[in-house]
């Protein structure tokens, strides 16, 4: 909570508009719905809400979660929300959308703004196998207000498919690269650009990939400079970093 916005609460008290047990309400720095501690000052904090994960949550409570936020926030994300659970919380709000491939539900409010940045991040993916990790780095960062550019099956294995799309990636504010495999394509793309690279292994691959960590060390011992490496069909931690870098580099439009 901004210091302003504590200041306007202890003046409402002092001028008797506002109740003692009303401004602790509103100071207390999160909502606690017993099975859920909800952050609602997160975004003054990281610039960026409260987002929900879904795994391991009924579907009742993500609908009581999401309609909280709803209440405090303009964006409400929620990922790794399967298809059967989202059919169930569609039925509760049905202002959501629904992403299938990336397993997420987003919501905006009206007044909101589409997007918040000028120019674009891309999210560039290997094969089509890959696509739900690159789906949900590209619904985060649309759901935090970054517009992207979607480059999918560029693998190396026909690299010059990415070669036809090259002038795009260059062109981004910053770079998801997804892949599974070798994760050979976040050093090549990193050859080549000069922009920021957030690399996202996969664990799709033959035999011994050893569900993705294959692909995590190659991007790790990568040659190429400027590739952060996050976490395993992370996707939303890469399309968080994206849209981060996006915030801190555009103005808003």
């Amino acid at each position: 909570m901004k210091n302003t916005d504590m200041e306007n609460i202890l003046q409402q008290v002092q001028e008797g508009n506002l109740s003692i047990d009303e401004a602790k309400t509103k100071l207390t720095p999160f909502h606690d719905m017993g099975y859920a501690k909800l952050d609602h000052n997160r975004q003054d904090r990281t610039g960026f809400p409260e987002v929900v994960y879904g795994e391991g949550k009924s579907a009742e409570q993500i609908i009581r979660i999401i309609e909280a936020l709803k209440e405090k926030t303009n964006r409400v994300l929620a990922t790794r929300i399967d298809s059967e659970k989202a059919s169930i919380i569609l039925e509760s709000i049905p202002d959501l959308t629904h992403n299938k491939d990336a397993r997420t539900l987003f919501w905006r409010h009206e007044d909101e703004p589409t997007y918040l940045y000028n120019g674009y991040v891309s999210v560039v993916c290997a094969g089509t196998s890959d696509l739900s990790v690159a789906e949900e780095a590209a619904v985060t960062a649309e759901a935090f207000g970054s517009p992207v550019k979607r480059i999918y099956d560029v693998g190396v294995a026909g690299i010059h498919r990415l070669f036809h799309y090259l002038e795009d990636i260059e062109q981004a504010e910053a770079t998801v690269v997804v892949a599974g495999m070798e994760g050979a394509l976040a050093s090549v793309v990193g050859g080549l650009i000069q922009n920021p690279i957030v690399a996202v292994p996969t664990s799709v691959g033959y035999g011994a990939n050893f569900q993705g960590m294959s692909a995590l060390l190659s991007m790790l011992n990568a040659c190429s400079p400027g590739i952060s490496v996050v976490n395993i069909d992370n996707g939303f931690g890469a399309g968080y970093y994206v849209s981060l870098i996006h915030k801190n580099t555009q103005t808003e439009g």
